[in-house]
């Protein structure tokens, strides 16, 4: 994988340079200086000119294998180290191989013109009261409408909507096909392809005479440094705001109702859905597919397992799981006893 498929290679990297990068420390029979890195691959395909990493144990017998040029790992795991691969010590391998990448590979962080362009494609429909700063990138099909500002260095893919009087900060990126009303967008956001921000929530008021419509009048509001996955969408707020809080990461396919509120450092994982009015404090993580019930509270550093139903608030610094969610402690306790219990009464009856 030396040519890093569809992504190019920013320069190459010496074994010190990329020991630098990371914060690693560089243990080699040689100096290693005449050792470059043009790429990276997992511990068992790795080939000379390439960089590795190894994190766990399970993964002992490929770096017994491995033919890298170089390899990130920790100092109690050099002694499985084949000899002519320089290790590079660090005490967060996957983390160092992280900053490494980024530096060989900058363009794969956020995506690009899929034009291969700068500036304002003539292709892109760019509304006249729109102020676009200068090193902004719109790649054709995109439609920016009236009152809209784009800050420079941002990235507007191919068939992009940005609506009327949206906001979005310096050296964001908005993939193919994603549309954002209604928003404010902070700084060095990244929106990946498909996603959806600022749609209407979804609110009526219920009756048998027909449901009543109710109009969303709140907006999105995203902070700097967040990271949205592709088709996942946001909605605008009903009455208050729709919050995305500084350093968050959402995965793909995750939906986010009206009014919600999600605190800084939050993490949440790809199918899972927050209704409308939850709250979310700083460094909440949500495991895949799980689900947030609306107007409930889950506090700073909680910890929901995938597939959990949250149906009441979580306490700060707790880890929830099941469904419907529980103490991760106790969830466990009862599925043990009801897989003793099934056991036990099979055995009784002898089938």
């Amino acid at each position: 994988m030396s040519a890093a498929g569809f992504f190019r290679l920013d320069r190459p990297l010496t074994p010190r340079e990329a020991a630098e990068i990371a914060g690693a420390r560089i243990h080699a029979t040689g100096s290693g200086e005449a050792e470059v890195i043009i790429g990276v691959a997992p511990l068992d395909l790795a080939r000379p000119g390439e960089l590795a990493f190894y994190d766990k144990r399970r993964y002992a017998a490929a770096l017994r294998l491995c033919r890298a040029t170089a390899c990130l790992l920790r100092e109690r795991d050099l002694d499985a180290l084949p000899s002519g691969v320089i290790g590079l010590v660090t005490s967060e391998p996957h983390r160092a191989m992280a900053k490494v990448m980024a530096r060989l590979f900058p363009d794969s962080l956020r995506p690009q013109s899929l034009f291969a362009a700068s500036g304002v494609s003539p292709g892109a429909i760019i509304h006249p009261t729109a102020r676009l700063e200068p090193g902004v990138t719109v790649d054709p099909g995109a439609v920016v409408g009236p009152g809209a500002e784009i800050g420079s260095g941002s990235v507007i893919g191919s068939h992009a909507v940005i609506g009327p009087d949206v906001r979005i900060g310096r050296d964001c990126s908005v993939g193919a096909n994603a549309s954002i009303l209604c928003a404010l967008v902070g700084d060095r956001v990244i929106i990946h392809p498909g996603a959806r921000l600022g749609q209407d929530g979804f609110g009526f008021a219920l009756s048998r005479q027909g449901h009543v419509k109710a109009p969303q009048l709140g907006r999105v509001i995203v902070q700097d440094d967040v990271e949205i996955g592709a088709n996942t969408t946001i909605d605008r707020g009903a009455t208050r705001d729709t919050i995305v809080g500084e350093g968050t990461k959402i995965d793909n396919l995750v939906q986010i109702g009206h009014n919600v509120v999600i605190g800084r450092g939050c993490v949440i994982v790809a199918q899972s859905g927050l209704a409308g009015s939850c709250e979310l404090g700083d460094f909440v993580a949500l495991g895949g597919q799980s689900a947030i019930g609306g107007h409930l509270g889950i506090g700073e550093g909680a910890q929901i397992a995938a597939k959990s139903g949250v149906t009441r608030d979580v306490p700060a610094g707790a880890r929830w799981s099941g469904a419907p969610a529980r103490p991760a402690r106790r969830h466990l306790r009862g599925e043990l006893w009801l897989d003793r219990k099934a056991r036990r009464e099979k055995n009784e009856s002898g089938a």
